[in-house]
């Protein structure tokens, strides 16, 4: 999927949210991606890798845990002794943590290189840790303090959080499902992407922008991996070097906005901030591109 795909798809969700007047369709099509057809894609992405892949990433691999580690830090940090006891605090750190690195980054990647393989790596490993933290962190904040126990037991409740940890069992135990098996969940699952970009374009709203809300989430989410990567990869190959810094770069995620959608933590103030990075993003990579 490229970019004017991707943007036709929002385009569409707004407009059938003006045409439909209607909260129900959308809500069932939020539960079906999330719920279903999520599952699936994670499922199927993790579960069809095997350890060896795992342990062979090196350099790609090292940078999603020291990426997910700054913007978790940072945006932590902020919330605790900023934000303190206000609900975006959670919203921040799962829109900090979790990037777009797969509708988005796969199609910015591909502006630079012709072989995106290291950008695919990236994303992979980087859903298989992220989804079971963001949505621990969007339960625990979503119930007002709720114990660790309480929220780990409600983010369990997730389906992608149930089929990420499966899948990972199943590639740390060595047993590899026929492609027979895999092939169709795979292709079930990959229609989430399409489902979550009408169901984000269905949620765009500039009523609840705030551009505070959105130097926050850009900076923790964008400017400051974009400026570790930048600094600390240049000596790397032009296929790792641009694939990590386009992924780590990424706004946040459509699917990090479902999911604070499905825990009703700050979603729609979530959503306008997504919405206008993404734009902003696009922008930042095509001009980069036309300089290069």
């Amino acid at each position: 999927m490229n970019i004017v795909e991707m943007l036709a798809l929002i385009a569409l969700g707004y407009i059938l949210k003006l045409a439909l007047k209607d909260e129900r369709p959308f809500d069932w099509l939020r539960r079906i991606t999330n719920d279903v057809l999520l599952a699936f894609f994670v499922f199927g992405n993790v579960a069809s890798k095997d350890l060896a892949y795992l342990l062979s990433i090196k350099t790609v691999f090292l940078y999603v845990f020291i990426i997910i580690a700054i913007s978790l830090g940072f945006s932590y940090l902020y919330g605790r002794f900023v934000l303190k006891n206000d609900p975006w605090a959670g919203a921040l750190m799962v829109l900090s943590v979790y990037p777009n690195t797969a509708a988005l980054g796969f199609p910015i990647a591909s502006l630079f290189l012709n072989d995106i393989t290291p950008a695919i790596l990236y994303s992979t490993t980087n859903s298989m840790i992220v989804i079971p933290i963001v949505t621990f962190i969007a339960a625990h904040y979503s119930s007002g303090g709720a114990s660790v126990k309480e929220s780990f037991l409600k983010a369990l409740k997730f389906p992608p959080t149930l089929a990420n940890l499966l899948a990972l069992g199943l590639v740390i135990a060595g047993i590899k499902l026929p492609g027979w098996f895999i092939g169709p969940i795979k292709t079930i699952g990959w229609w989430s992407i399409p489902l979550l970009l009408i169901y984000f374009g269905s949620r765009i709203s500039l009523n609840r922008f705030e551009w505070r809300k959105l130097l926050e989430v850009g900076t923790f989410r964008i400017v400051i991996p974009f400026a570790f990567v930048f600094l600390t990869l240049r000596w790397a190959s032009r296929d790792v070097f641009y694939s990590v810094l386009v992924e780590a770069s990424m706004p946040p995620a459509i699917a990090a906005n479902a999911i604070l959608a499905q825990y009703k933590l700050k979603a729609e103030e979530a959503i306008s901030v997504t919405f206008v990075l993404t734009l902003l993003v696009i922008g930042l990579f095509i001009a980069l591109k036309a300089l290069l």
